[in-house]
């Protein structure tokens, strides 16, 4: 009988074994599967005498061969490679995008500025003209377009985060029900290999939409996100939730649901699809689109502003090209009231003050009292200035905007977030649909007077007609139509010359208005080349003086060039440009433009020109699609070497099994010869009895 036992000891092991290796044959792909290997030991010896003798084997353990360090590096290379995919996933679209000549800027910019070329080698050319209408309006159109583009990933971000959220709550859900089933089965001394597995693979899965951090604890596995916020503690769930910023609704954030409370964590959450997106949304897409939205703002109002100081084919100031980027709508968009204010806080008005000194950052303004508020730079939180009052007037300027609170009264405590450029791409719009009213001309002229110079050579070079010095005031239509008026009140003026000085090195000037009263005076240098710097006071139509007494009154200055040596009494009459003239001098500064630095005058560098910031855009955008690129492909990298560690252990190797076949195959015959040779020994015994 003991010889039997033997042999049905070792026919139960090898059967056993059999076992174990046929699971593992068919798990061979099986995602999370780790191979299990049978532990064998002997049963206890009997005495025979002095000696003890086996008694077979037994089935110790079917172990499951794994290792925790190699398994909890495939859950971090997991979450770092599916962050780096994500990210340049969104990165590489908008690369091409803005780089390509047939979606991005420059091709757009350069045909328009081609298009004023050809307008001042014919600025009366009606065609020419309406050419330049076109491509303003295919100039506008072209950031509309890249804009929706920008503002599409970002709803296709939120719509991500959405779903990505749901599936990390039901892996959450799924690592909570296995933790509870394989406590109770441990409990008991069972060994719940497959629910091991189980566990492991639900939580790579969850890796690769966040980075999360997991604890060992009694069994159980706890996931924490963020900094240390819990999602799963033992059988416990949390709830990853989606729901508009409280200080941008436009873009989602993630909160942890406790029950009793939530937590923000969009900030503090990295790794996993859902890091690369936030990760791409805050150093990507959100500077892209301010940047773009910087330059669309500079466009509009440096060429708005100097077709406000042309004269038009019709003999009038020029009206705006683009729309104002001033517009009630505009400025109401560019603040947004957190979800948390008092009730009442009202909001902002964002007044675009001067595009040259914008930045590319968003402000984070926060009330210290009813009245006192300070400025932020996000996303560094960085201070701008000091204390403000919303009782200043005029309200003070802050790096190119200025704030107006309306519609309420904020509470110590209110936020507001300051957006002055995000939206600008998608508001410019071509306004101008007329192409007489395109100022091409200067305002003013200059001309010899019927007097002529007498004895004296008077010329005014092609260079030194009258240059106008004074902006109009876009920002503030009223101020601009007053001026533009104002000018044409008070003009035409004329410098009339005197008598060279005794020893012929000066020669006094008198700069005379409409009615023939003194405006300034001065002296030049009778045969040199003179440039004078003149002012005209502005007056209404009755002749008093813009704005009434006391405002300081309004003035346009201008400079010109004069040369020779003009006679006494002689003079040059200065007049607004007439209709149908065929002067291209404000055509030539609005052509200036694509080389002049409009753009971030305010930072170290004084400024760069328009095709220089779009230029820097698509260059940080592709650098980041570069690195992106490079990152992806070393997380590549590092995943695959962990999971060819992981699976050099916890892998089934088919070789190796089939093996193991045969060699458990080969023990299941031998154990059977053994029983064989029980029955022979017992049936000779029986039979010599």
């Amino acid at each position: 009988m003991s010889l039997l036992n033997i042999g049905m000891s070792g026919l139960s092991a090898s059967q056993s074994s059999l076992m174990t290796t046929g699971n593992n044959i068919a798990n061979v792909d099986t995602a999370g599967y780790s191979r299990q290997q049978t532990v064998q030991g002997t049963k206890a010896s009997q005495q025979f005498g002095n000696v003890y003798i086996g008694t077979g084997t037994t089935l110790a353990d079917v172990r499951r061969v794994y290792n925790s360090y190699l398994d909890a590096q495939l859950q971090t290379t997991t979450s770092l490679n599916s962050d780096s995919a994500a990210y340049l996933g969104q990165v590489t679209p908008l690369d091409k995008l803005l780089s390509d000549s047939g979606t991005g800027l420059n091709g757009a910019l350069t045909k328009f500025f081609a298009s004023v070329q050809n307008v001042n080698a014919k600025p009366g050319d009606d065609a020419s003209r309406q050419l330049l209408l076109s491509d303003a309006q295919a100039l506008s159109n072209r950031f509309n377009s890249v804009s929706s583009q920008l503002n599409a990933q970002n709803a296709n971000i939120n719509g991500n985060l959405t779903s990505m959220a749901d599936q990390v709550n039901k892996l959450a859900a799924t690592v909570a029900q296995l933790n509870q089933k394989i406590s109770e089965i441990s409990s008991s001394g069972g060994m719940p290999n497959e629910l091991l597995d189980a566990r492991n693979e639900t939580v790579r899965q969850l890796s690769t939409f966040t980075g999360a951090q997991i604890v060992e604890r009694e069994g159980n596995v706890d996931i924490y996100l963020g900094s240390g916020q819990p999602l799963v503690m033992g059988n416990t769930v949390n709830k990853l939730e989606v729901v508009p910023g409280k200080d941008d609704p436009n873009r989602l954030s993630l909160q942890l649901n406790r029950g009793s409370s939530t937590i923000d964590i969009t900030s503090i959450m990295t790794g996993g699809e859902i890091g690369g997106l936030l990760r791409y949304r805050s150093t990507v897409l959100d500077p892209a689109m301010n940047e773009l939205g910087r330059v669309a703002l500079v466009v509009a109002d440096q060429m708005n502003s100097i077709q406000a100081q042309g004269i038009d084919k019709n003999g009038d100031f020029g009206s705006n090209l683009f729309n104002s980027v001033n517009s009630a709508a505009q400025m109401a968009q560019r603040s947004i009231a957190s979800g948390n204010n008092s009730v009442g806080s009202g909001n902002f008005d964002v007044s675009i003050e001067d595009t040259g000194k914008l930045t590319i950052n968003d402000y984070k303004v926060t009330f210290t009292s009813a009245t006192d508020y300070t400025v932020q730079r996000l996303p560094d939180n960085t201070s701008v200035g000091g204390s403000y009052s919303t009782t200043t007037t005029p309200a003070p300027v802050i790096e190119g905007f200025s704030l107006k609170l309306t519609g309420g009264t904020a509470a110590a405590g209110d936020t507001f977030k300051i957006t002055p450029t995000r939206n600008a791409a998608a508001n410019i719009k071509t306004e101008m649909t007329d192409s007489k009213r395109l100022a091409i001309a200067a305002p003013l002229g200059a001309a010899i007077a019927a007097s002529g110079s007498g004895n004296g050579t008077l010329t005014i070079p092609a260079s030194g007609q009258p240059t106008l010095t004074t902006q109009f005031d876009i920002y503030d239509a009223a101020t601009k139509t007053a001026m533009q008026n104002g000018l044409k009140n008070s003009t035409p003026t004329k410098v009339v010359f005197g008598a060279v000085s005794a020893d012929g090195t000066s020669q006094a000037y008198q700069f005379l208005d409409a009615k023939g009263g003194v405006i300034s005076s001065g002296t030049i240098k009778p045969g040199e080349s003179n440039t004078l710097n003149l002012s005209i006071p502005l007056k209404d139509a009755t002749g008093a003086p813009i704005p009434p007494a006391p405002a300081t009154q309004y003035t346009a200055a201008f400079s010109m060039t004069i040369a020779g040596s003009p006679s006494n009494g002689a003079g040059i009459n200065v007049s607004l440009s007439q209709p149908g003239s065929l002067d291209n001098r404000n055509g030539t500064a609005l052509a200036g433009l694509q080389t002049a630095q409009t753009v971030d005058t305010g930072s170290a560098s004084k400024g760069i020109s328009l095709n220089d910031a779009y230029g820097k855009l698509v260059e940080g955008v592709g650098s980041k699609a570069a690195q992106g690129k490079l990152d992806s492909a070393a997380t590549e990298a590092i995943l695959a070497n962990a999971k060819g560690a992981r699976d050099s252990l916890s892998g089934v190797d088919l070789d190796e099994e089939t093996g193991n076949l045969v060699k458990y195959q080969q023990y299941y015959t031998a154990s059977s010869q053994i029983i064989k040779a029980a029955q022979q020994i017992f049936s000779t015994l029986i039979n010599s009895i």
